[in-house]
């Protein structure tokens, strides 16, 4: 890509600067929409390669800009979200959507972080949680582009329609059928704190290599998912029920004496990190209902694993 386009160069056209705000909001939308950061990076860099490869005449014509770029990524999503099936039927083992830290946390660990861009962090909310995630990868990418682009972002149907390329009414029931997943897989709320202590004690748990109090903290019917992409090792199927998950993990951690775990906010809820020799080499995930841990997921793929390269 050229410098004329990329944040922060001082010799962008302060004119441009409108147009360059909206790329928080386009990564924002992107990364829910696929569920990968690397991904919804491309996404925007198309979307504003498209802008730019108009003339002035076109551009000036657009009275909004930024719901012009919105549409377009919107519209590169979708097709996307279509090839992306046939793209993971081939991908090795489980899919898990790319884990995100906290903005300050990634401050601190990102190279020339100091200089980064702030449209490059995904602002984290309830919408970004992996259990939130994880159900939007089990919609159609209608229901999905259509689902978030209204409830989560606001947009009206009509402006949904123009993207998905159907009606109004037709994205209302896309969007209403997306929200019945999510209220179906939605488990009561627990309190930030609980979900803290749970996981701070999974992690000492881990350490000492506690069975029995690992299979006290999650649930019976406990489900457990590893993503390491054909490129690392990786329990090749989903594991069910407490017992079996704390028994891996056991295994696990004798098979790579002298790693660390540390605490560190995962797509905005309490998480871990594993690392060995200093490099990240697994992050977690967890959902939790009540007292006990009820999923959690393990993305060991390293080309997921970028935000967290410096940790």
């Amino acid at each position: 890509m050229g410098t004329q386009f990329e944040p922060g160069d001082d010799r962008i056209d302060p004119s441009l600067s409108v147009i360059m705000s909206e790329r928080r909001q386009l990564i924002n939308l992107a990364y829910r929409l696929l569920g990968s950061l690397a991904d919804a990076e491309d996404v925007v860099q198309e979307a504003y390669v498209r802008w730019y490869a108009m003339t002035p005449r076109q551009q000036e014509a657009i009275k909004s800009p930024g719901g012009w770029l919105t549409k377009v990524a919107g519209r590169i999503c979708l097709d996307q979200l279509r090839s992306a099936r046939a793209r993971r039927e081939s991908y090795v083992g489980e899919w898990i959507p790319e884990p995100l830290p906290d903005h300050a946390e990634w401050a601190r660990g990102r190279p020339g972080a100091a200089n980064a861009d702030p449209a490059d962090r995904v602002t984290l909310d309830e919408s970004v949680n992996m259990a939130f995630l994880v159900v939007l990868e089990a919609m159609t990418p209608a229901e999905r582009v259509a689902f978030i682009l209204h409830d989560v972002f606001r947009y009206s149907f009509a402006e949904v329609a123009e993207i998905v390329g159907r009606s109004p009414a037709a994205c209302r029931q896309l969007a209403s059928s997306a929200r019945r997943r999510v209220r179906a897989a939605h488990a009561p709320e627990t309190p930030a704190d609980r979900r803290a202590g749970l996981v701070r004690d999974f992690k000492r748990a881990w350490e000492t290599k506690n069975i029995d109090a690992l299979i006290g903290l999650l649930d019976p019917d406990a489900t457990a998912l590893a993503d390491g992409g054909g490129l690392v090792n990786a329990a090749p199927v989903p594991i069910e029920g407490g017992e079996q998950i704390a028994r891996y993990l056991v295994t696990v951690a004798g098979d790579v004496p002298g790693q660390t775990i540390l605490e560190r906010t995962v797509n905005g809820q309490p998480g871990l990190v594993v690392q060995h020799g200093g490099v990240t080499t697994a992050v977690l995930a967890f959902d939790v209902a009540g007292d006990r841990i009820t999923r959690c997921w393990a993305v060991r793929n390293p080309e997921k694993l970028r935000p967290w390269t410096a940790y």
